[in-house]
């Protein structure tokens, strides 16, 4: 019968319909609200040192008085005309902003939108965002006090910005940052591109969304703001790109032709999928590394389910401890939602976070920010730092906000649980354990990797790719009957444990192959038999040793592994187990290695990897967890 079908595809026309027209109407409304409160000024053209023009947005209270400024960059269209969900949100802060008496600055980076010149990632040249502290600081309107915000891309480059030190960059508040952030001691994932030397996949897809073509239409140089207003009003160079099965197109080998097999535009992309982990170009754009002293108090959001949760954490610490101002150490905070990328304001009574319900995550995130802005935007002498804890961090499991005066609390102390089996830890089924106590004779683990057919991902801590794969925790039951991963599992706790901080991991490895990855996954496992994941890690072998150099293995040989920490905060009830996986791939979460020792990205054909794990007194294959001790 096809009456039915047509009549479900015109209620969900009408009904989209319906929603496109209520959000231009919400839309509408709010610049119309704007405008009797504020003075809105549109696609003023901000001039960089080397004559490129920055189309940008001004939203500012209609006073006499001098103002602080509210700053946002971002690649992603903000134009004001038309409908679309990004925009609305754009015009929403711009409200809030200048009803508490700042100005709203939205700037497109160069090369995206109005905005001339060429894109790169993090919006190359660094010097762009001084130059536009510069210009905003000279305005008649502003008092000079400048505080950048965003989530995601409208926070990466506030990091390598805020190391230049411009005196008008007051505060900052990135959310779900770390795509800016490079090198932080020990731990190296190059902006997210890489994690333990493995490609993590977001980027592709990211990518095939985003990047503009260079044969883009360009609005010719000199065009005038009222040219543009009126252009904007009917082209906003917004490219609709055709929808892509990602799950299917991240499929592809070689990885180097993912985006040209879905006829995507690869002009960046074709130059970073070449990128190794110690290229001296991550170290020339817009990433923050160590070596940049960051010198600007900082309001810091990250989230259990985000991309790169570790590197976040890591970051803080260091600007923490190793700020050369003491005022700026001293004016560091940081929470931590139970949320996936950028969703913290979408918590909820009874937050769900892939299949997983952690409770009341909510949390009053804009007064706080606007706490954080009014001290140092306005100079008020408010009870921010009197009221808010240095860190807040919610704990799942328990379902509730804590605090503490570091990261991790200095109450959690690192306990190694080691891994133990006679041999057979293959899939739930098997005999795999994890205990306090040392193992004695090896009983190695084995399992065989076949590039062709990987682990694949679900859930986890991941954004952007599509339906590639879903983030959060999801009962990873039916992934752990799989003989290709090793389960080792606590008994069932007697009492219960709170593990909170960073999550180290210890593996002796061995193969037949002269190059293969290793993956962990940290699980808490219900009383019914359900295993949410935690956080995954994962660590390409050849890099075992540092990305400056290609250590390959040699077949018999066992080698140790220390794998990028994880990191959360989870309480493991009494009657649950602690429970990790270990495998050799998590599949689209990261490129599969096909163990050839080559370049990877450039072949199609893998060889299987007859892969061991190995424990005993001399090779001490471990997990540290951080247990919160009362």
């Amino acid at each position: 019968m096809k009456f039915p079908k047509l009549l479900s595809l015109c209620f969900l026309t009408c009904f989209f319909a319906s929603n496109i027209a209520m959000q231009a109407q919400d839309h509408d409304k709010i610049l119309q609200e704007l405008e009797e409160i504020g003075i809105i000024e549109q696609k003023i053209m901000m001039p960089m040192r080397d004559g490129i023009r920055l189309a940008t947005d001004i939203y500012r209270p209609k006073t006499d008085e001098k103002v602080g400024i509210i700053f946002s960059r971002t690649p992603y269209n903000f134009n004001s005309w038309g409908d679309g969900e990004r925009k609305t949100r754009t015009a929403q802060r711009a409200l809030e902003a200048v009803k508490r008496g700042y100005a709203y600055v939205v700037q497109n980076e160069r090369g995206r939108y109005f905005s001339e010149g060429d894109w790169d990632i993090l919006g190359v040249p660094l010097t762009d965002g001084y130059d536009a502290f510069s210009w905003m600081k000279n305005q008649s309107w502003s008092n000079g006090k400048i505080g950048t915000l965003g989530c995601s891309s409208t926070a990466e480059w506030q990091m390598a910005v805020a190391a230049l030190d411009h005196p008008a960059h007051a505060a900052m508040v990135p959310q779900s940052f770390g795509a800016g952030v490079g090198r932080i001691g020990e731990i190296n994932e190059q902006g997210n591109w890489y994690r333990g030397g493995v490609e993590q996949l977001l980027f592709f897809s990211w990518l095939y969304g985003v990047e503009h073509d260079k044969f883009k239409p360009r609005i010719p140089a000199g065009a005038t703001q009222e040219d543009l207003i009126r252009i904007s009003r009917f082209y906003d160079l917004a490219p609709e790109n055709p929808s892509v099965d990602m799950a299917a197109a991240l499929q592809h080998l070689p990885i180097q032709d993912i985006l040209k097999n879905i006829h995507g535009k690869k002009e960046i992309f074709d130059k970073m999928v070449r990128r190794k982990p110690n290229d001296e170009a991550w170290f020339q754009g817009g990433l923050y590394h160590d070596d940049m002293d960051i010198g600007v108090p900082s309001f810091w959001f990250a989230s259990w389910y985000d991309v790169s949760i570790t590197p976040n954490l890591a970051l803080f610490n260091h600007v923490r401890t190793k700020a050369k101002d003491a005022t700026v150490r001293d004016n560091q905070y940081l929470v931590i939602a139970p949320t996936l990328h950028c969703r913290y304001t979408r918590a909820t009574e009874n937050t769900i976070v892939g299949e997983r319900n952690v409770g009341d995550a909510r949390l009053n995130y804009n007064e706080q920010i606007y706490a954080w802005f009014d001290l140092w935007l306005k100079g008020d002498k408010n009870d921010f730092k009197e009221k808010t804890p240095r860190v807040q961090y919610y704990t799942m499991g328990s379902n509730e906000w804590q605090s503490s005066e570091t990261w991790p609390p200095e109450n959690a102390k690192l306990t190694s649980y080691y891994l133990n089996s006679n041999g057979n830890a293959n899939s739930l089924f098997g005999d795999g354990k994890l205990t306090t106590t040392k193992p004695d004779a090896d009983h190695p683990d084995r399992f065989v990797y076949d590039p062709m057919n990987p682990v694949p991902s679900y859930g986890g801590n991941v954004c952007c790719t599509g339906n590639a794969v879903q983030g959060g925790a999801f009962d990873q039951y039916q992934m752990e009957t799989r003989n290709d991963i090793l389960v080792y599992t606590t008994e069932v706790l007697e009492k219960g444990v709170e593990i909170s901080g960073f999550i180290e991991s210890t593996l002796y490895v061995s193969s037949d192959a002269k190059d293969t990855d290793f993956t962990i996954k940290l699980i808490d496992v219900y009383p019914d038999g359900k295993a949410y994941n935690l956080d995954e890690t994962i660590q390409r072998v050849r890099y075992r040793e540092g990305y400056d150099k290609e250590v390959f293995m040699e077949k018999g040989k066992v080698y140790k592994v220390d794998l990028t920490p994880m990191s959360t905060s989870n309480y493991f009830k009494k009657g649950h187990r602690i429970r990790i996986e270990i495998s050799s791939s998590n599949f689209p979460r990261f490129a599969r290695n096909l163990n050839t020792g080559g370049n990877n990205y450039d072949e199609k054909e893998g060889v299987i990897a007859n892969n061991q794990v190995h424990h005993s007194g001399e090779y001490l294959s471990e997990i540290r967890l951080p247990i919160v001790v009362e």
